[in-house]
């Protein structure tokens, strides 16, 4: 994260042994130009440190490199879609249940997008928001509008909801906390493994993988293309939060339980994780009047995405809007998110 911070007095620097003292004045330039003078592979080393400390922060995690078995569980076609419900082995621990989705009449190798279901408190809805859709989103479905776009679509349930609400999340996550794990952690950790399922299908171009979730699924949406530079487009809609800003607005109580990872602070602020997916293009939706990313939070980090695109050349590709609406996608927003999937993606 770069500093906005100009030294604006004359320093001085000592010249010679402490018995002969004498001052000699020399030329300080602001912060932000004296990060933008870094070298192309010191950035890539910071931030490839700096991934490996995120994922370090996300508890005891499964191997990253254990096997992934695929079950298909059915097929179905429309005019416009093929829809696989497919059950993966990702973990070890739990079953994840799965929509892959692909427009019908398309044969080639397509794009594709890693779609992050939200919460709203609705266990129950998990990844069928993807495919049936839900109230507070615009219509249709994202699995019918991608592939109206040309996409295919990946959406899986996350741990608690849909096909896996086996337990309540407080009992999960309290029970995770015991064995060191994080919820958070695990439900990135299965996403990430769904990118890993990803290349291995032959209709997918695993070149052109994006990522998009609307609040939960927002949040999941940075951190995936945080982690992990194999998402080259990143969108997210309605929970771009600033962490400090949401404690100023006493808001921590508005998102659930799973959103808090242990020690976080110590190391990471919203604008610093979100600098992990520079230069790749990414595009924030926001609601002016959603409590959940209070606005002070959005302009700071704007402010600070904005250097650090511009540090890294790509100040074109990061665009942050703020609508007037709530915690909800209107059809602007819709029209934006797959305007900004047709220029990037």
């Amino acid at each position: 994260m770069l500093s906005k911070s100009w030294i604006l007095l004359t320093p001085f620097v000592l010249i010679g042994s402490v018995s002969q003292l004498r001052l000699q004045p020399t030329t300080f330039r602001p912060a932000t130009l004296m990060a933008n003078e870094q070298t192309e592979p010191a950035v890539k080393a910071g931030k490839k440190a700096q991934r490996k400390q995120l994922y370090q922060l996300l508890g005891k995690l499964p191997d990253r490199d254990r096997p992934i078995q695929v079950q298909l569980i059915s097929r179905q076609e429309t005019d416009e879609l093929i829809t696989e419900k497919l059950l993966l082995d990702i973990n070890g621990l739990e079953k994840v249940p799965a929509y892959f989705t692909r427009p019908r009449h398309k044969t080639e190798k397509l794009p594709v997008i890693l779609f992050n279901h939200s919460h709203f408190g609705q266990y129950n809805v998990g990844k069928d928001e993807f495919v049936k859709g839900r109230s507070e989103m615009q219509k249709p479905p994202y699995a019918l509008a991608l592939a109206r776009a040309g996409y295919a679509g990946l959406c899986i349930d996350s741990w608690c909801f849909g096909e896996r609400q086996q337990r309540t999340e407080m009992d999960t996550f309290k029970e995770m906390l015991w064995h060191g794990q994080v919820l958070w952690g695990m439900m990135v950790y299965d996403n990430l493994r769904a990118l890993d399922y990803l290349q291995t299908r032959s209709d997918v171009d695993s070149e052109r993988i994006g990522t998009m979730g609307m609040s939960m699924g927002s949040t999941m949406a940075w951190w995936l293309a945080a982690l992990d530079e194999r998402i080259k487009v990143c969108v997210d809609l309605c929970c771009l939060t600033d962490y400090q800003s949401l404690i100023e607005a006493k808001g921590l109580g508005l998102h659930g339980i799973y959103y808090y990872v242990p020690d976080l602070l110590t190391h990471f602020t919203t604008s610093s994780i979100n600098g992990l997916i520079s230069p790749r293009p990414h595009f924030s939706l926001a609601g002016r009047f959603d409590p959940l990313t209070p606005l002070p939070g959005l302009e700071k980090i704007d402010q600070q995405l904005k250097q650090v695109y511009l540090r890294d050349g790509a100040p074109a590709a990061w665009r942050l809007t703020i609508y007037d609406v709530g915690h909800q996608e209107t059809a602007a927003m819709r029209a934006d998110i797959l305007s900004f999937y047709a220029k990037w993606l």
